[in-house]
């Protein structure tokens, strides 16, 4: 089986750190959100793998191919102009079109192997999703006295269903499904207006396919600053062997991720804290956070917060000297 990764987009809502850096390439528990799809992939023995990239696609391409090129058969399709999902997988249908099956993946979702491996025991068309409270941000799946989707709704204004997608898509019927695309691309849509995945799998629906769902328990949706925090705590805790770390007049507080290269003096470091490679924490207490590659603390209380590469924070929580392309929140 192959299995699709979108990673083309933007990702605004983790800005600042993305005018610089691929979401998919944002660090969380020691190891960007994407190494941990295509090893969540390898575990259920997927090793082909289809990247649609688009924004900071060479950085992208060159992780993969660093970390991963003995391991995985890559195959990388630009998608430009970035129109959506929808338009996304239709870039990409001719790397799938002869298949029997793919798995999609959204490259800001990070979901554990073995219910990855359960998805993919089930027959047919499978869609993951998750109970949540709020189903007006999410795609919404509306089933039938069978259990199967009726109904697939977009962001609905009035929802009748809580069961969200999670970004996990088990997709049959490909000749169907390269149709649906195909036709979606013939729609003269507004610029602003995306293709999107949710409509086209719609579409599936109406035309006979059939779609049960799998409720993923562990889902962690990397596309905000928050659910970027709740990924690293719980990743953290799931850490079987934790590294011993001794830094000069320093407390580690585990569960910490602690990269190489660090030095680390007169410092409270933890719980939940993944620091990156060559950082530079001095006179500091920092918990529940998530600092870059080269990053450097000096005199701070930091909490609840994530640093991108190359940042300096120095002086105290009302006094600051930062680069661009930063967000700093000293709120309540």
């Amino acid at each position: 089986m192959k299995a699709v990764i979108p990673v083309a987009g933007v990702g605004t809502r983790l800005r600042p750190h993305t005018h610089t850096q691929p979401k998919p390439l944002i660090p969380v528990a020691g190891k960007p959100i994407l190494g941990h799809i295509i090893e969540s992939l390898l575990k259920v023995g997927i090793t082909q793998q289809v990247f649609v990239v688009g924004y900071l696609r060479d950085k992208i391409q060159a992780y993969i191919e660093e970390e991963y090129k003995d391991l995985i058969q890559a195959e990388f399709i630009v998608q430009e102009p970035r129109r959506g999902l929808g338009h996304a997988l239709w870039v990409a249908r001719k790397t799938f079109k002869k298949e029997n099956e793919i798995l999609i993946m959204l490259g800001d979702t990070i979901i554990f192997g073995h219910e990855i491996q359960a998805l993919l025991a089930m027959e047919g068309a499978v869609l993951g999703v998750h109970d949540v409270d709020n189903p007006r941000e999410f795609g919404v799946a509306v089933l039938n006295e069978n259990r199967v989707v009726k109904k697939l709704i977009e962001k609905p204004v009035i929802p009748t269903s809580n069961l969200a997608l999670v970004g996990i898509y088990k997709i049959s019927q490909i000749s169907t499904f390269v149709g649906v695309l195909e036709e979606m691309a013939k729609a003269d849509l507004p610029l602003h207006e995306e293709y999107l995945l949710t409509n086209a799998l719609m579409e599936m629906v109406k035309k006979g396919v059939e779609f049960r769902t799998l409720r993923i328990e562990n889902w962690f949706d990397c596309g905000r600053k928050q659910s970027l925090l709740d990924a690293n705590r719980i990743l953290l805790e799931r850490i079987e062997k934790l590294d011993t770390y001794s830094f000069p007049n320093s407390v580690i507080i585990h569960p910490v991720h602690i990269g190489k290269g660090c030095r680390i003096s007169n410092s409270i470091v933890g719980p939940y804290v993944a620091i990156a490679d060559n950082a530079v924490i001095q006179e500091s207490i920092v918990k529940n956070s998530i600092l870059g590659a080269y990053s450097t603390l000096k005199t701070i209380m930091l909490d609840h917060s994530v640093v991108g590469s190359d940042t300096v924070l120095k002086g105290n929580q009302t006094s600051l000297n930062i680069g661009d392309n930063t967000e700093i929140d000293f709120g309540n």
